[in-house]
């Protein structure tokens, strides 16, 4: 009995627990116990044998109160997706365990009470929760149980489900469009929209032309779906298109989804109209009453509508007021009976006209005519190379003077950022998409568009942004060489240079200035903390001189960044003699230690 558990009558044998009895820690012990009659020296010996008998004492513990475990959606139901653990000290029934789920949004999961293995009760769908979170508790099966009800002592799981590349992208843009044919080159024409409803890389969706564009007429920006024009349009030449464009998902292996997209070239009046013949020439009896036909003029437009019908008259000159011409038909008829003896010729000039005017009272309703316009012609913005991805830079401002659908804006942006900037279409509030490096890029100069939200034909407009990196001390200084070796004559002269050390730094002002210093402080020799020169202050002491130098580079950034290398010195002729003290060093460094430490 090394722990004093039990005591025992001296007189009568009885064995009395003197502590707290623990059958988890042991359940039998053997007590030897010695028996002695009065002050004889002989004795004798027994063993007693002391079995607990456990109680109830000891709850479920798990031995993990948190976990998180990944299934895929298309498991089908019953499939085992976690196994519960706890343990219990206690033996028998008090340690035998029921497993039980305490806590959960839905019947989509079950435990087996005896083994604790959760499963899918029922079909997962792409469109549900992404994330359960289950409380599984863990009850013994003594008399009365114990359990790990509380929170503290239940087991917290997390299943999430991940998303597989089961849908394919589906287009939201209307398949037609319309453009006016005197738009400038980079004018917006359509944007097309296609929607995916998977999660992640596999709902990320891009789009490409696949056929139509064999002439590279239109730019379709494969991120924002933004149809502009690469060339300038002519509807007298080719009034329709028909683009057949492409969605396609970033999941592995990737779905589609192709649109026939047909953008119609509307017409404007940009065609002058153009005589059948520059000369006609016309015979007509004399002393006729008025009204005689004469001859009858054609011209031709080759706009359409409103902008190709034609209406001649006759400008004025020698003889025009004998002669009228019907304006519609270009028909042209005497006015008065000609006399050929008075007058043999006439050279009568016409045009159809392309102006009429008209007194007209009417109510004004809208249409899109004005263009957004941005509160700066440019913007640019100063923004730190530390700036965490996600950070709001510059926000865009846009009006438009029309009203409902025509005065709503959007933005965009139409140029390649190198993946590093992004729009928010609403606000305009353009934000980093990943952190930026000065030294890598330090400006970026892209296009933003403001488009309304017309239905018939969106009109844009669009301004350059400029975005200029700003350096943070994010470089150490870099020696040009390390070691530097310098063979120093035995008569070098005090305040000689025997050896300059470089070194730059690829940050920008004070954070590039590198300054360098010997490390520790030497006597004999002395460095230029600018230029880099090593000098000589003390006479050689002998001619077999050498040293090792750790010479620093700092810059001036708050806190400085620095860099050291090694000067090997020696005098002529002692080159071939240096050789290290040993063939390998071994140091052992503090994983805290400052920068520059020996």
């Amino acid at each position: 009995d090394p722990h004093g558990r039990f005591s025992i009558d001296p007189q009568f044998g009885i064995i009395r627990t003197k502590k707290q009895l623990d059958y988890e820690t042991q359940s039998v012990v053997v007590l030897t116990v010695q028996s002695q009659l009065g002050n004889s020296p002989v004795y004798s010996s027994t063993q007693v044998n002391i079995s607990l008998i456990d109680i109830n004492d000891n709850p479920p513990v798990f031995l993990t109160k948190s976990d998180k475990v990944t299934i895929s959606h298309t498991q089908p139901p019953g499939t085992a997706v976690y196994i519960a653990h706890a343990e219990d000290k206690d033996s028998g029934l008090n340690g035998e365990i029921k497993y039980s789920i305490t806590s959960m949004q839905s019947n989509t999961f079950s435990i087996d009470p005896s083994l604790g293995v959760v499963n899918l009760t029922r079909t997962l769908f792409a469109d549900e929760e992404q994330e359960y979170t289950l409380h599984i508790a863990a009850e013994d099966c003594g008399n009365p149980p114990l359990a790990s009800l509380l929170m503290l002592d239940s087991l917290s799981m997390k299943i999430v489900i991940l998303d597989i590349n089961d849908n394919s992208p589906s287009f939201t843009s209307l398949p037609l469009s319309y453009v006016l044919e005197d738009v400038e080159v980079g004018s917006l024409v359509h944007h097309i929209t296609a929607k995916d409803p998977d999660e992640g890389r596999n709902g990320q969706v891009t789009y490409h032309i696949l056929s139509g564009n064999e002439n590279k007429t239109f730019l379709l920006d494969k991120i924002t779906g933004l149809l502009t024009t690469a060339q300038l349009l002519d509807r007298e030449i080719q009034e329709h298109y028909s683009l057949t464009v492409m969605a396609l998902d970033g999941g592995s292996p990737a779905l589609s989804a192709t649109q026939v997209l047909t953008i119609t070239v509307l017409d404007v009046n940009d065609e002058a109209p153009v005589f059948l013949k520059q000369l006609y020439e016309a015979a007509v009896c004399e002393n006729q009453d008025p009204g005689e036909y004469v001859i009858k003029v054609e011209a031709v437009d080759r706009d359409t509508g409103l902008n190709s019908l034609l209406q001649y008259e006759i400008l004025p000159g020698t003889g025009y007021e004998k002669f009228k011409i019907n304006s519609d038909s270009g028909e042209l008829v005497t006015t008065a009976s000609l006399d050929r003896e008075t007058q043999e010729a006439f050279n009568i000039k016409g045009i159809p006209s392309r102006i009429s005017t008209a007194q007209l009272y009417l109510t004004v309703l809208d249409e899109n005519d004005h263009n957004p316009l941005f509160t700066k012609t440019q913007y640019q913005v100063s923004v730190r190379e530390d700036l965490e991805s996600g950070s709001s830079i510059l926000d865009l401002f846009a009006s438009d003077e029309d009203d409902g659908l025509n005065g709503e804006v959007t933005y965009a942006l139409i140029d390649d950022t190198f993946g590093a900037f992004a729009v928010d279409s609403v606000t305009g509030s353009i934000v980093t998409t990943k952190t930026l490096d000065r030294e890598t890029k330090s400006q970026y100069t892209f296009r933003a568009v403001a488009s309304d939200c017309s239905t018939y034909l969106p009109r844009s407009t669009t301004v350059s942004v400029v975005v200029n990196v700003d350096d943070v001390n994010d470089n150490d200084p870099v020696f040009f060489q390390n070691p530097i070796r310098a063979f120093v004559p035995a008569g070098t002269a005090v305040n000689e240079t025997v050896a300059t050390v470089r070194a730059e730094d690829m940050d920008l002002g004070s954070n590039g200035a590198v300054v360098f210093s010997l490390m520790p402080a030497e006597t004999v020799f002395q460095i230029d903390p600018k230029t880099g020169e090593i000098t000589l202050q003390e006479p050689l002491a002998s001619k077999d001189f050498h040293s090792q130098l750790l010479v620093t580079a700092s810059d001036q950034g708050v806190p400085p960044r620095t860099a050291t290398a090694m000067v090997i010195i020696f005098t002529e002729g002692l080159e071939e003699e240096i050789s290290f003290s040993h063939s390998q060093y071994e140091a052992n460094v503090p994983e805290n230690s400052a920068a520059g430490g020996h």
